[in-house]
């Protein structure tokens, strides 16, 4: 088996990678003061070509100081997690029937009685009921600790088998599976026997990589984006489910156009697709094996 621990941070990008640029994160250089003395020297009467170029080079200024703009508040707005009421609240029976609803958008096709065959059973998705507090990043371990005790047990235990982790954690996009994964980290889930936390996104990493990585790790908990860890369900054999005990989607946090993660079409396709209806994960959860926790 391999060692645990360093080895997602010695083979994996390091978590700086996936952050933003030095644009993104609103570090503008400012342009105006890159003007050279002639362009100030207002004693001087410009000829009328002299003035033309001056008016186009400061409206190219002013234009990209606005996109600029743009950029920043983008970035500043391109996700939250919502301090409200949260659906992933709802009782169980409440959440089978939003699944519901939401996974007849994908199978717009099928038959109601071949939905009900790609159903999430009610006994299959965890009651968090007890957790009243927000379902935010800050407040993840001690969700998981209270709401999902059992699932706080299996991470601090050793992992048995490389690429089988106990916990899928389902996020929208890659910054955020890298905020996930540190927070995941931490020492009061996992302790000194749990395994390693694998991040899972196509952006900087190729399938081939995960493969690889996964073969020779032995972890605990696997957060990723739906797109790539549906990959690794579906068309490898890198990614096992022989210890997996709960799948929790990232429900509460919200992009920029406060969408959750079943609300874009692309990523709730590959949820209900390649996660939740591959069939192995999917006999397993009707089978009592696998829970579904909305965070």
């Amino acid at each position: 088996m391999a060692d645990r621990g360093d080895d997602l941070d010695d083979d994996f990008q390091p978590d700086g990678l996936v952050a933003l640029s030095d644009d993104e994160a609103g570090v503008d250089v400012d342009l105006e003061d890159a003007d050279t003395g002639a362009d100030e020297d207002e004693d001087q009467d410009p000829a009328p070509n002299d003035r033309a170029a001056a008016d186009k080079k400061r409206k190219r200024k002013e234009k990209m100081k606005e996109k600029k703009a743009k950029k920043r508040k983008l970035i500043e707005t391109m996700g939250t997690e919502s301090e409200d009421t949260s659906v992933a609240a709802a009782s169980p029976y409440d959440l089978a029937q939003y699944l519901a609803g939401i996974q007849s958008k994908t199978f717009k096709d099928m038959s109601a009685l071949e939905l009900e065959d790609m159903r999430i059973p009610e006994d299959a998705i965890a009651d968090t009921t007890v957790w009243t507090g927000p379902r935010t990043l800050d407040n993840l371990v001690d969700f998981i600790m209270k709401a999902v005790p059992a699932l706080k047990t299996r991470l601090g235990q050793k992992s048995k088998s490389n690429g089988a982790p106990t916990m899928l954690f389902i996020a929208g996009a890659a910054l955020r599976v890298a905020d996930v994964t540190r927070v995941l980290k931490s020492t009061k889930l996992r302790g000194d026997k749990g395994g390693d936390v694998a991040k899972l996104f196509a952006k900087h990493f190729k399938l081939q990589d995960h493969v690889q990585y996964l073969k020779r790790t032995a972890v605990g908990a696997a957060v990723g984006t739906p797109g790539r860890v549906g990959k690794l369900l579906c068309e490898t054999d890198a990614l096992t489910i022989s210890a997996l005990s709960h799948i929790v989607l990232d429900i509460t946090f919200r992009d920029a156009k406060k969408r959750n993660i079943l609300d874009i079409p692309e990523t709730r396709d590959e949820i209900f697709k390649t996660i939740l209806g591959c069939p192995k994960v999917l006999k397993g959860i009707k089978e009592g094996k696998i829970q579904v926790v909305l965070f």
